[in-house]
């Protein structure tokens, strides 16, 4: 595209070019396929421009030839020899004509255009990537870039007709609920998004709870380790990302947040997605974790050890038998009901908060103490499964720790926080999340909660 590293605000008008190439012009449009097949390289290949257009006048087709003919007369001299005499013995002659190709705004990709206008001390990493939750797309802009940072978000949404809204982070997650300011570069200011992951809707304001798109293939994964009317403690649930997908599945979930907004939110997803088997809680994950022998007991004792959810067959349904937004939960459930036992123990604790999740497996000494009798006569009766996420961060100056290295390092931080040494390395199934940066890998761990710990 043309160049212009002085633009501070979008000019679309700038980047219109105009150049000379050649057209063939076929009398019988049969030729024309025939031709595409046969000499690729003597054919224009633009991506995102046709080398087929229509020609008005006469009502045919021409093929626009390669971009290194730029006159008619030039043809001898750079099209191949098999092409010039293809054309030449058409029954009707190929004709060769100049002909102006115009590309605008519209043509060039956003890392061009971009490229077109950023200082050239800030090429190497043109920033046109984002994540994208609903209509929103979250740029994470280094210092470089913000003198740049409303041209930047104007392109963006310029090119990604999905996004309404282009937001940058004012400042990195620092509050007790791993939200952060932001700031509106270019489009709506409008921060309620419904996202799709994991066959659900999710409705929330992005700004007030937290949600990482990058994380939908952990949510997966996990989600596909539990079992229909398996409890779950989801204790940092959110706006739901692990809960109602599994509860779709007909998984029990005791699901709760600290933020306010992401229990509102989490309710509101509840019923958007026509989901039973969610119990959801505002409270802190310490207690939740302390208290939830009880908290599973009591809502046990409320529904007489059972609940009711919508049947597998009916979630599958697709097309004008599937559940849709406006149907009603009570119908749904009675022309399509199954009743579940609640297990008298719990099968699952999911804690996704990477930042200080670890600091809360203290809480789970003693979590069935003096229930130990009761526990063992229940049919089925398992130590649960603890999913716990992590940052295992190393400095850039020491020589890279191998995957063992850091996964024993984060086994040596449980251990210290069960204050138990049972649990080996063995024993721990540990995933790599992701790389947040080249020094910070995020994973979880997964074990079998230590007998010495749970009673």
């Amino acid at each position: 595209p043309p160049i212009n590293r002085e633009m501070k605000e979008l000019d679309r008008s700038f980047f219109h070019k105009e150049f000379a190439v050649v057209k063939a012009s076929f009398r019988d449009p049969r030729d024309i396929g025939k031709f595409l097949r046969k000499y690729p390289q003597d054919i224009l290949n633009i991506p995102g421009v046709r080398n087929v257009i229509k020609i008005k006048p006469f009502n045919s087709r021409a093929v626009l030839l390669t971009d290194r003919l730029r006159m008619p007369t030039d043809a001898e001299n750079v099209l191949s020899k098999d092409c010039l005499y293809y054309m030449k013995k058409q029954q009707h002659p190929v004709r060769l004509m100049s002909h102006l190709l115009e590309l605008d705004y519209e043509f060039w990709r956003t890392d061009q255009i971009l490229g077109a206008v950023l200082p050239e001390e800030l090429l190497d990493d043109i920033p046109s990537g984002f994540t994208q939750t609903g209509h929103i797309a979250h740029v994470n802009l280094r210092k470089e870039f913000k003198p740049y940072k409303h041209l930047i978000g104007q392109v963006i949404l310029d090119k990604n007709p999905s996004i309404r809204t282009v937001v940058d982070k004012v400042d990195s997650i620092a509050t007790v609920y791993r939200t952060f300011e932001m700031e509106v570069l270019a489009g709506e200011d409008d921060m309620i998004v419904e996202h799709k992951e994991s066959n659900c809707i999710f409705r929330f304001n992005f700004q007030s709870v937290y949600w990482n798109s990058r994380l939908h293939s952990e949510h997966e994964r996990l989600i596909n380790l539990f079992q229909e009317g398996e409890v779950v403690f989801d204790v940092m649930a959110g706006v739901g990302p692990f809960s109602v997908p599994a509860a779709k599945r007909n998984v029990i979930c005791f699901s709760n947040d600290l933020n306010p907004e992401s229990y509102k939110y989490l309710n509101e997803n509840i019923k958007l997605n026509h989901v039973t088997s969610i119990y959801p809680y505002n409270s802190d994950g310490h207690d939740f974790i302390k208290n939830c022998f009880s908290i599973l007991q009591e809502k046990r004792d409320k529904q007489n050890g059972e609940i009711v959810v919508i049947t597998p067959e009916k979630r599958r349904k697709k097309g004008k038998k599937a559940i849709k937004d406006g149907d009603d939960i009570k119908q749904l459930l009675k022309d399509h009901k199954k009743v579940l036992p609640i297990p008298k123990f719990i099968n699952h604790f999911v804690m996704n908060l990477p930042d200080s999740a670890i600091e809360f497996l203290g809480d789970f000494n003693g979590i069935y103490e003096g229930q130990k009798e009761f526990l063992e006569s229940c049919e089925g009766f398992k130590l649960p499964k603890v999913h716990v996420y992590c940052f295992e961060k190393f400095s850039p100056d020491e020589p890279e720790p191998t995957e063992e290295d850091l996964q024993k390092r984060v086994l040596e931080r449980i251990k210290k926080q069960l204050q138990n040494d049972d649990l080996n390395y063995e024993d721990v199934l540990f995933q790599l999340v992701r790389k947040v940066s080249p020094t910070k890998p995020m994973y979880r761990a997964s074990f079998t909660l230590p007998e010495a710990v749970a009673f």
